[in-house]
């Protein structure tokens, strides 16, 4: 018998499986490096960003955030008291530096209020930091929706149901445009919610 050639067997099966033990705890590495981004929703007020924003985040394991809620801690200020004092333009800018700055990086769900995205640059700022997924719905159920809430100072107006057409008009193209889309209509909760974390696996696997 060749007791070198089966000597040198015996190492290479040896430095095989030490070889493949490294290349394991790398891929495991990698696997556990790789990015978890956020996922952004934006939409039309009343059209369940925050309902579904929270029950998507504690699925995912992930933070909930609301836009405009932390915009009001941050402020000392009510939305509407905001808008009052310090008028929208400064409120967007607000939004503008939560999102460029005033969060979390990742595991995050972020429902956006209703203007964030249409603001110049801001829906392909959003894309940068995350997977933006749109949610919609008819006018009919954002009207009814929308009557329920008095914190929403753009609907303080003579005629809502006028003023939802017109912003809605308005903004269509932006929101259409901002991410996947997804509608909220006469779907429950859940189904919207594994609609939507499908959608954002689908996309993390095409940006890696």
């Amino acid at each position: 018998m060749d007791f070198g050639s089966s000597l040198g067997s015996t190492r290479t099966i040896f430095l095989s499986r030490s070889l493949w033990g490294v290349l394991r705890i790398d891929e495991v590495k990698k696997s556990s490096e790789q990015k978890q981004p956020n996922v952004y929703l934006v939409g039309f007020m009343g059209v369940g960003k925050s309902a579904i924003g929270r029950r998507l985040a504690r699925e995912m394991g992930y933070r909930y955030l609301d836009s405009d809620d932390v915009i009001e801690k941050n402020v000392g200020k009510r939305i509407p008291e905001i808008f009052e004092a310090e008028g929208e333009v400064r409120f967007r800018q607000y939004e503008r530096e939560f999102i460029e700055s005033g969060h979390p990086a990742e595991r995050c769900v972020v429902s956006c209020g209703g203007g964030l995205v249409v603001q110049p640059g801001m829906s392909e700022l959003l894309k940068t930091k995350g997977v933006v997924i749109c949610l919609f719905a008819s006018v009919e159920s954002i009207i009814e929706r929308t009557s329920r809430n008095q914190n929403r100072p753009l609907l303080n107006v003579e005629n809502p149901a006028e003023r939802v057409r017109q912003l809605l008009s308005e903004r269509e193209p932006i929101y259409m445009n901002s991410g996947a889309c997804i509608s909220t209509e006469r779907r429950s909760i859940a189904e919207i919610v594994r609609h939507i974390k499908r959608t954002y696996a689908q996309c993390v696997r095409k940006a890696r």
